[in-house]
């Protein structure tokens, strides 16, 4: 991968990227997209695939994590797409008995909260794996989705503070014609489970709507509360959070507002969903 990227810069061809842990949907391949209108026709467009165990804590659900390469090959064909990127966790991670893997990237301050609480050791993870895949790819622009929002701002913080000389893009969120934020993970849920994980959508259209009638801003702990309520009616929701802050430091905030942003991680079931949004 990296001698065909070297090549193509070479030849001063640019490369758009894609990283993903495939089983790809619509939200991926838009994704595809943006990086293609941004290296134009002449560009390479390269998506991996990769299901990073690194980002994985123990009890989390890698081994079973949805894979399906042959169709993720032909989506990705379709979706015009020039490189199909797929290593294996030997190439990733190489171990030795003398030397085992033991070089990580880490952010610590963007990563702290939201995810980073629930999830201590994931961006440790993220970050790594996207700094090994940028050094691999050597693209000029990297595509990632707004669904993750603060994995967005982690990789935007680490391209800044090391000086990767890539450009990151954050394309919306695609949704289901219902609201639901399309995810790979949305393949574990059951038909009444799938009704059920609406109570994401939902809540962040009642904040939208509070944050709009106010008249000034509205205790975020009250808010909070509130949305929490809504969500846990459904039988089989358990949030995880629910937290207000600046869509640009992801500082909580106390007092909500126009302007601010609302992320949730909600187990439906036993499939964990997270979605955000601005609150505008």
């Amino acid at each position: 991968m990296q001698k065909l990227a070297l090549q193509w810069k070479r030849q001063g061809t640019r490369i758009g990227f894609v990283p993903t842990m495939g089983y790809l949907h619509e939200g991926h391949l838009s994704l595809v997209h943006r990086a293609r209108k941004a290296v134009g026709a002449r560009g390479q467009v390269v998506v991996s695939i990769y299901v990073n165990p690194t980002q994985f804590a123990p009890h989390e659900d890698l081994a079973k994590y949805p894979r399906d390469l042959d169709r993720d090959r032909k989506l990705c064909a379709e979706a015009g797409a020039d490189c199909l990127f797929v290593p294996h966790d030997t190439d990733m991670y190489p171990a030795g008995q003398a030397a085992p893997y033991s070089t990580y990237v880490v952010e610590e301050r963007l990563s702290q909260g939201l995810e980073g609480v629930s999830r201590p050791t994931h961006f440790r993870g993220v970050t790594t794996i996207v700094a090994k895949l940028f050094n691999l790819v050597l693209p000029e622009v990297a595509v990632f989705g707004a669904k993750d929002w603060q994995q967005a701002a982690v990789i935007q913080k680490m391209v800044a503070d090391l000086n990767f000389p890539v450009e990151i893009i954050v394309a919306p969120t695609l949704r289901e014609p219902d609201g639901l934020a399309m995810s790979s993970r949305n393949k574990y849920l059951s038909e009444a489970e799938r009704r059920q994980a609406l109570a994401l959508h939902q809540a962040l259209a009642t904040a939208r709507e509070q944050v709009r009638q106010a008249a000034e801003p509205l205790p975020a702990g009250r808010l909070r509360q509130q949305l929490r309520r809504q969500i846990e009616k459904n039988a089989d929701a358990r949030v995880d959070y629910v937290e207000f802050f600046d869509p640009v430091t992801l500082a909580p905030v106390r007092q909500v507002k126009l302007g601010d942003h609302l992320a949730l991680a909600v187990r439906v079931g036993k499939t964990r969903l997270i979605d955000n949004g601005s609150l505008r």
